[in-house]
């Protein structure tokens, strides 16, 4: 599985083995062909592997009839960039012409600042140095920004992308940016810049989320607490109160505050971090407002963000930098 520079995801599926194996460890090497099958080029197998990869993504909430199931073999060729003739059955795009047909998305320029950090470095001769993606927003030289959870405030001293300076960096940007005044104990992976006077990152409280159970050997209630990744943090997360159970593709309420949920479930949970963690809402930051459900070295529920309870720092720290520009 590998991420595309526009967020969309090229999936390869093993044309021999379980599919849904592949899927659901998302880090199967075995990338059998379809010169694996038998008979080679197998067309009932292709059919089997759409049929059975269509149910699980419709499971999650993506539409396969919008989804180019390409058939092809990276060994011999056929139908990475000109059709093949061994697969004269297939009438669909190229892997070229399918990923020539992914459209870019529009980037949220826009909206308020949101850069989840991915690590921070002290480099000699400039100082701390906090790494990310640019996920919505604009991050300048000389901003005063804000980073949630603790809520320390400093001024941004320079914008580097690739040894280079900027004077502007856009969502998709992964940046490097010179703090003033800040240690670099004071900041670590997970926490999320934001700009201080446009809508600052702040603690999540608790929040509200629509989840899916996907891949739970037993039953989840009340109480539960895996790991939630969600952006660049990995936290452990409280399943407070399971508050309803809903039909996954029509959103229908099944029933009021469940017992349990199981797999093939969605519901809605109220979740209570059991760290500080920054989380938004999916239809206001959708890349802070979705998660993975992590639990047994495995991924077993996936899960958007509804509603955030968020709480105002005490005794955030604002440098010397950040106080003269206020």
């Amino acid at each position: 599985m590998g991420e595309m520079g526009v967020g969309d995801t090229l999936l390869i599926i093993p044309a021999a083995g379980s599919p849904l194996l592949a899927l659901q460890s998302l880090s199967s090497r075995e990338r059998d062909p379809m010169d694996a099958t038998t008979p080679k080029y197998s067309k009932a197998r292709y059919d089997e592997i759409v049929k059975e990869v269509s149910s699980y993504l419709k499971k999650v909430g993506y539409n396969p009839d919008k989804i180019p199931f390409v058939p092809i073999s990276g060994f011999e060729g056929d139908n990475m960039i000109e059709r093949s003739t061994n697969l004269d059955w297939y009438k669909g795009p190229t892997l070229l012409d399918a990923l020539d047909m992914i459209q870019e998305p529009k980037r949220p320029s826009d909206k308020p600042l949101r850069l989840p950090l991915q690590d921070v470095y002290k480099i000699g001769g400039i100082g701390t140095v906090p790494v990310g993606r640019v996920e919505t927003g604009i991050l300048k030289p000389g901003m005063i920004v804000t980073f949630g959870p603790t809520g320390l405030t400093t001024e941004v001293k320079s914008v580097e992308m690739h040894h280079e300076a900027l004077q502007e960096a856009f969502p998709g940007d992964n940046v490097g940016f010179n703090v003033k005044n800040v240690a670099v104990k004071d900041l670590k992976r997970g926490f999320v810049a934001s700009n201080s006077k446009e809508d600052p990152a702040k603690e999540a409280a608790s929040f509200t989320s629509q989840v899916i159970i996907m891949n739970h050997p037993g039953q989840i209630g009340n109480g539960y607490a895996p790991v939630l990744d969600c952006h660049t943090s990995h936290i452990a997360v409280k399943f407070a109160e399971l508050l309803t159970k809903i039909d996954r593709r029509s959103g229908k309420e099944l029933e009021k505050e469940p017992k349990f949920l199981k797999n093939g479930d969605a519901g809605f949970v109220k979740m209570i971090p059991t760290k500080p963690m920054v989380v938004e809402t999916f239809s206001e930051y959708p890349p802070l407002g979705r998660f993975a459900v992590r639990d047994m070295r495995q991924t077993v529920a996936v899960g958007v963000i509804k509603a955030v309870e968020k709480k105002d720092p005490t005794g955030a720290k604002i440098t010397k930098a950040a106080a003269k520009k206020k």
